[in-house]
């Protein structure tokens, strides 16, 4: 379970450039590159670099042409002599990689650049043209994210005026799990007119208690490791909660919550305001 919820928390997406890496000191666009992240592997196909993706998790299903990628393991834990065998110029890691497999490979002198997660769409399209200007797309990951800010420009004035919903977005059960304050799903839920009840809390780690007493305008279950159908019908026993009473209990997917790029975080923005609102843009 606390796997599952370490990889619904991978938006992977990234770490402004210069928190990490003052410039990629590679200027040579790579040929034969590895993901080791589902978000990654979506941008390089968003970005039009996949034919020289040459491998990807298990857990790259989207788009759907990313399942007919060589497999070479897990988010966690990768396949070491299979992604030497074959031959990457660049292998693209995330913050679930295993620490001593990424040593391992620079060891055996395969390029490895290294992304963090983003805490909002800001640093989302910062590390979106970063992986462009990393594997030569830099024009397109600007285009893309003039795209994306055009839209987020729409939706802010969209919702200008409107109520701001408190809510309770659950990403786990089995211990109840939320995202808080300095959290991209934080943004996500702000960004679409609402109020996140555990924004100011230490912990993501709540007790069903904790959110009866804050008792929020609406509770959003994702699908990540949760049985959202078994979670609604464990909401409903509490009937004296406004979001009970008003039948404001949603299941989101959550792959759509992790929105690795800044296009499908416009298209999860807008479905968060027809959540938060019954308002479609």
């Amino acid at each position: 379970m606390k796997n599952k919820i370490l990889i619904f928390l991978i938006p992977f997406i990234l770490l402004p450039v210069n928190l990490i890496f003052a410039q990629d000191n590679n200027p040579k666009k790579p040929e034969r590159i590895i993901s080791l992240g589902p978000a990654i592997t979506e941008s390089i196909f968003l970005l039009g670099a996949d034919d020289r993706l040459i491998g990807v998790t298990n857990y790259c299903t989207r788009p759907p042409e990313a399942q007919k990628k060589e497999k070479i393991g897990s988010v966690i834990n990768i396949n070491i002599e299979r992604i030497y065998s074959l031959k990457p110029d660049l292998v693209i890691a995330t913050p679930l990689t295993d620490r001593r497999s990424i040593e391992r490979l620079k060891g055996l002198g395969i390029r490895v650049e290294e992304f963090g997660l983003a805490r909002n769409f800001r640093e989302l399209c910062e590390n979106f043209i970063r992986l462009g200007r990393l594997i030569g797309r830099e024009k397109e990951a600007l285009n893309i994210v003039r795209r994306a800010e055009e839209g987020l420009k729409r939706i802010k004035d969209f919702i200008k005026g409107l109520p701001q919903p408190e809510v309770f977005l659950q990403v786990g059960s089995k211990p109840l799990f939320t995202m808080t304050g300095d959290s991209f799903v934080n943004d996500l839920i702000e960004l679409a007119g609402g109020v996140n009840i555990a924004k100011h809390s230490s912990s993501g780690l709540w007790s069903r208690e904790m959110v009866i007493k804050k008792d929020p305008d609406l509770i959003i279950i994702t699908t990540m490791g949760v049985d959202a159908e078994a979670e609604i019908k464990e909401w409903l026993k509490f009937s004296n909660m406004k979001a009970v009473k008003n039948k404001r209990l949603y299941i989101i997917d959550s792959y759509k919550i992790g929105s690795p790029t800044p296009l499908t975080f416009i298209d999860t923005l807008k479905e968060m305001v027809f959540i938060l609102h019954s308002k479609r843009i």
